[in-house]
């Protein structure tokens, strides 16, 4: 399965609150200044960035890019240090010693992590099926990934509501599966996982022998719809002698 390309960014933040300090040669009392240093990348990190900005009191006055080559200034003092610092050339080196590495080892955790999945009933809809089974799968990276059911060894394509991949914000994503069924004895349903971290398909099967409480619920509403089609057949069938009575 091919990996889609994402976009990601790693982020470290180094910030000062000064009270009496010294920056190049400047003197600030109370005021606040912070580096950011950032870098971008997809999965296949030939697009890697590193950026480096300087920021007093929320104004950004100078940067470095690294795909740019060279440190740029917003503002006076930006413009007369970017001048001064371009003549050292350690920030073009940032992005390989800084960036590169550290992406490296989160890409490879993410990657070796392998997706968990979870089978669970669901709350059956009102008019339905009796029963609902829920297949979820959760931190698990790249997005791409494909969530079946099967019965009694067969794909089931009907009454299958599927959720879309669900961003958790920490580059891992969640889905989930529901499928509505009348339950039937000795029949065996399971869900089948296939994703990148995984070497084979997952399969995960439902287990009847489920809490009092899960079994009652199938049950009643077994019964309830089985009495909803009795009575259902039972005023058709009076309609119907009523009609040739008249």
């Amino acid at each position: 399965m091919s990996s889609s390309q994402h976009l990601i960014s790693g982020v470290i933040i180094f910030s000062t609150l000064l009270g009496v300090g010294k920056f190049n040669t400047v003197y600030f009392y109370g005021y606040y200044h912070f580096t950011l240093s950032q870098c971008r990348y997809s999965s296949s990190l030939r697009d890697m960035e590193y950026t480096e900005s300087y920021v007093f009191n929320q104004v950004e006055y100078i940067r470095f890019n690294s795909t740019v080559g060279k440190f740029v200034g917003y503002t006076d003092y930006g413009l007369y240090n970017a001048e001064l610092w371009n003549n050292h050339h350690k920030h073009l080196k940032q992005k390989d010693i800084f960036c590169t590495p550290n992406a490296l080892n989160e890409i490879n955790y993410k990657l070796t992590k392998k997706v968990e999945v979870r089978l669970t009933m669901g709350k059956a809809s009102s008019g339905g099926h009796p029963a609902v089974l829920v297949c979820s799968a959760y931190d698990f990276y790249p997005k791409m990934i494909r969530v079946t059911w099967h019965r009694d060894g067969q794909e089931v394509t009907g009454n299958v509501i599927f959720s879309e991949e669900l961003a958790d914000g920490d580059w891992y994503y969640q889905i989930h599966s529901h499928l509505e069924f009348t339950p039937k004895a000795g029949e065996k349903i399971s869900c089948v996982v296939e994703h990148e971290s995984l070497r084979e398909p997952l399969e995960i099967t439902w287990d009847p022998s489920m809490p009092e409480p899960e079994r009652n619920k199938i049950v009643i509403g077994a019964t309830a719809l089985v009495l909803g089609l009795i009575v259902t057949a039972a005023g058709f069938i009076y309609y119907k002698t009523k009609s040739r009575g008249l």
